[in-house]
């Protein structure tokens, strides 16, 4: 298997962990910061909206099982693109839409894809394609934090509900669940 990875921000990395950890021939998802100009940003200094870093995921994936196409789709599908610097309530540069590529065939990916979903919007799509120049992961408290902190108020009126939401869209993109 070789394997590929691509960098995206749909806001909240919480969240966008959690959706993008569901989907079958992920094989690896994992929160930090990308896209700004600040060396080893930590979370506080990425909130204070001075870093020029997002809150991103960097997703792992096995093009045999899922290509990159397939998953401009779901990233598309887990926020809203036309929305400038926040998604729902939260709001900054941290929490825009980003796609961060590594090489110049996933950029014309990227932006060909782009530009033909527009016609599905209304309002303009705002998302930002950006060679990826440093992925910094976040702190070990961010992994895994919708899993770790169900009764989180953030997570079970946030996520849980985009976390459904998701499944009952694109089910049939899903890992198989194990007992």
């Amino acid at each position: 298997m070789e394997e590929k990875s691509i960098v995206f921000g749909t806001g909240c990395f919480w969240c966008s962990e959690a959706i993008f950890k569901l989907i079958k021939g992920v094989t690896k998802v994992v929160p930090g910061y990308a896209g700004g100009h600040t060396e080893n940003p930590t979370y506080r200094q990425v909130c204070t909206d001075r870093t020029g870093h997002a809150e991103v995921v960097e997703v792992y994936y096995d093009p045999e099982i899922i290509s990159l196409e397939q998953l401009l789709e779901l990233f598309m599908a887990a926020h809203d693109p036309t929305s400038l610097n926040r998604q729902g309530n939260d709001i900054g540069t941290q929490y825009r839409s980003i796609i961060l590529y590594n090489t110049p065939e996933e950029e014309k990916i990227i932006k060909a894809f782009l530009s033909s979903k527009q016609k599905d919007y209304k309002k303009p799509i705002v998302t930002e394609v950006t060679k990826l120049d440093r992925f910094y992961e976040a702190e070990d408290y961010h992994h895994n934090y919708f899993a770790d902190n169900p009764t989180n108020p953030y997570c079970s009126m946030v996520i849980r509900p985009e976390v459904n939401d998701f499944i009952l869209r694109h089910g049939n993109v899903l890992k198989t669940m194990k007992n």
